[in-house]
């Protein structure tokens, strides 16, 4: 969507939010369909938020749009009359939550894809007493911050073999997938295609641990490394770190730092490099940085584990951004496209 002069700060989640609250519920929730789950949980959340949105936004957001449809289209439409249409509708929490609760119940989801929409605590009780090849399968299957979740829900010793099957898996043959699928129930269309299907893998255990809290992650990096060191070193060179934020823009240093807290920061930065606070002062106020240096110097000694929760909180700031489209992540297992 194009960017408005008068309403730059809006997000294009937000801008999204307001177009499909703007469209109504019965269009909006034909939209939403063809949307995954992270997505609609973005939008959905944003559309929550919204409060008090003025109406040259609403009708600057929907005007683009229109623009865009038209030049994409070439077909005309009376703007004018489409605009006040759509002005007319409600803006509300209930409605967010009333078109997310018809779009879950009404998505033609196959047994794996309707994993994805459950609550992490669900997909630990569903799948706890399936065998532990399963159990991997599904959760690569996941998006890496709710598969992070579910595998909180399980022992030190299930957490480590889930993730080491993870690790080890590659291709997963359409046979053995269809009959997880069914096991599951429903229809996974892909399975049905003769074509086996990557899942898993390093990677992917790498963003699983990017997501797990710091304690437990720390606690399964050490047992993996006692089970098999390489392994341990090429899931961590993968993972998206705390001095990764190194490789990241300095427009994107910037979007970050208005979403953390100083406190959160100092200790964050107490266990950072050198190269990297560097340039989160130079991403601030002269005034801002001589502050947080002053701060940085008063601080007494910190503990380690407060070191990494402080820097989990940002990486998870980061993370969520990055998923937005705010900002992109440099440096870790992060391809360029």
């Amino acid at each position: 969507m194009g960017k408005m002069s008068d309403d730059a700060e809006l997000t294009d989640i937000e801008k999204a939010a307001i177009l499909l609250i703007s469209l109504g519920e019965d269009d909006a929730a034909e939209v939403l369909k063809h949307l995954g789950p992270k997505q609609v949980q973005l939008i959905g959340e944003a559309m929550t938020q919204l409060d008090n949105i003025p109406q040259s936004s609403v009708e600057g957001v929907v005007s683009d749009f229109m623009h865009l449809v038209s030049d994409q289209t070439g077909i005309g439409i009376n703007n004018d009359r489409y605009i006040r249409a759509m002005l007319n509708q409600a803006l509300g929490e209930e409605k967010a939550k009333t078109l997310l609760d018809r779009i879950l119940m009404s998505t033609n989801t196959s047994g794996l894809d309707t994993m994805r929409w459950m609550e992490p605590r669900q997909i630990a009780e569903t799948i706890r007493f399936e065998h532990p090849q399963i159990q991997a399968v599904i959760v690569s299957y996941l998006d890496p911050d709710q598969a992070a979740t579910v595998l909180a829900f399980f022992d030190d010793k299930v957490r480590l073999d889930i993730v080491m099957r993870v690790a080890a898996l590659d291709q997963i043959q359409p046979q053995a997938l269809q009959e997880l699928n069914d096991m599951l129930e429903g229809q996974f269309s892909s399975a049905r295609s003769g074509k086996s299907r990557t899942l898993g893998g390093v990677k992917q255990a790498s963003e699983i641990m990017n997501f797990i809290d710091s304690t437990i992650e720390a606690e399964l990096m050490e047992s993996i490394r006692e089970v098999d060191d390489g392994l341990a070193t090429q899931i961590q060179d993968l993972m998206f770190v705390f001095d990764n934020l190194i490789d990241v823009d300095d427009r994107g240093i910037q979007v970050i730092l208005r979403e953390v807290s100083t406190d959160v920061l100092i200790i964050a930065l107490k266990g950072a490099e050198t190269a990297l606070q560097e340039k989160i002062f130079k991403n601030m106020s002269k005034r801002a940085a001589e502050l947080l240096r002053d701060d940085l110097e008063a601080k007494g000694p910190v503990r380690v584990s407060e070191v990494e929760e402080a820097q989990k909180e940002i990486l998870t700031v980061a993370r969520r951004l990055a998923d937005e489209g705010e900002i992109m992540l440099g440096g870790g297992g992060d391809e360029m496209v």
